[in-house]
């Protein structure tokens, strides 16, 4: 016997209750905090200072307080939003809608490749940095997992694995940014090791 009631069977995810609204003060009520917390912080500062024995102009600890709180205010506007968890539908069928702003694994995997190689268009030492270690570590791995050893470990033995084309694009910085049929091939000799 299931232990799910009739109200979870029957409760769907767009049923959510409804957030209250939280009441904000206006203007005036965020000037006065503002002002309030400057003032709190600059006393603790200057506290602290004393305390140590350093004396320093009062107003140069309010600008460092509120460029500071500038600061916290602009970054705080511009972080992105909070992660969302993905919601599972419990039974096997799928609603019919896509939600395209969610993010998968598949998404991720894709992203974190695509933007270095984005990044690293035109530019060789971008591609030196961000790319050509990544597919190291990937030939390694793949040594490592097929063969039991890295090109670190035993350089002769990975050279003949690797192939004389892979090899040399590991170890060598390229001169220019490989284009994308290069790439493919590089893939392509990585997934036959």
């Amino acid at each position: 016997m299931s232990s799910t009631s009739i109200d979870d069977l029957l409760r769907s995810e767009e049923e959510r209750p409804a957030r209250p609204e939280r009441v904000r003060g206006g203007r005036a009520r965020r000037v006065v905090k503002f002002l309030a917390v400057t003032a709190a912080v600059t006393v603790v500062v200057v506290a602290v200072l004393r305390a140590v024995g350093l004396t320093v102009s009062l107003e140069v600890v309010v600008a460092g307080v509120l460029a500071v709180q500038a600061v916290h205010r602009v970054t705080t506007a511009l972080a992105p939003p909070p992660r969302r968890a993905a919601v599972r539908l419990r039974s096997g069928e799928e609603p019919g809608t896509w939600n395209w702003g969610a993010s998968d694994a598949l998404r991720t995997a894709v992203n974190r490749w695509a933007t270095p190689l984005d990044w690293s268009t035109g530019r060789p030492d971008r591609f030196i940095d961000l790319v050509q270690p990544r597919l190291g570590e990937l030939a390694d791995e793949r040594l490592r997992q097929r063969h039991g050893l890295t090109r670190d470990s035993d350089p002769v033995r990975a050279r003949a694995l690797l192939g004389e084309r892979l090899w040399i694009f590991l170890e060598t910085p390229p001169r220019r940014t490989p284009s994308p049929r290069d790439l493919a091939v590089i893939v392509a000799d990585l997934e036959n090791i």
